[in-house]
């Protein structure tokens, strides 16, 4: 497996359509949720993937540095393909997420917009729920923090 870290005009095009087909396909189609998947932080993310042997993006997320999204610096879309699912590829890119971003941006409080039913999964990592839960786009959301 092959782990990258790219700015969006640094991103193939091969790469985007791949990154965007993996987000719709989670995100739009298999969780029946249709919203607009294609946003305008996608040109001031930081891309983060892991391609297989074949070159085929398996596993994504992006981050931003603060100010960018929240105060803080924040990460989302983290997605894995569903063939890869259970064989802790989810584990590996939070984990390669979190020190691209220490790197990247340095050490700071990171918040997410994570969907409820992943609490246990970001708390592994260190994130705490902030406030009140949210709907967003008909799909339970909390707010989380990570402090360094």
């Amino acid at each position: 497996m092959e782990w990258v870290v790219k700015k969006f005009k640094e991103l193939t095009l091969d790469e985007f359509h791949d990154i965007l087909q993996l987000r719709i396909d989670i995100f739009v189609v298999e969780q029946n949720c249709p919203y607009p998947e294609l946003d305008s932080k996608d040109k001031i993310a930081f891309h983060l993937f892991c391609k297989n042997k074949e070159g085929k993006i398996i596993a994504y997320t992006r981050f931003f540095k603060a100010g960018d999204y929240y105060t803080e610096a924040a990460l989302g879309r983290v997605v894995v393909h569903k063939k890869y699912r259970n064989k802790k590829i989810g584990v590996q890119l939070l984990k390669r997420t979190l020190l691209e971003m220490e790197e990247v941006l340095g050490k700071g409080t990171i918040k997410i917009g994570a969907q409820t039913y992943l609490e246990k999964f970001y708390t592994s990592f260190g994130f705490q729920q902030v406030g009140k839960g949210y709907i967003e786009d008909g799909i339970p959301h909390i707010y989380m923090l990570k402090r360094s």
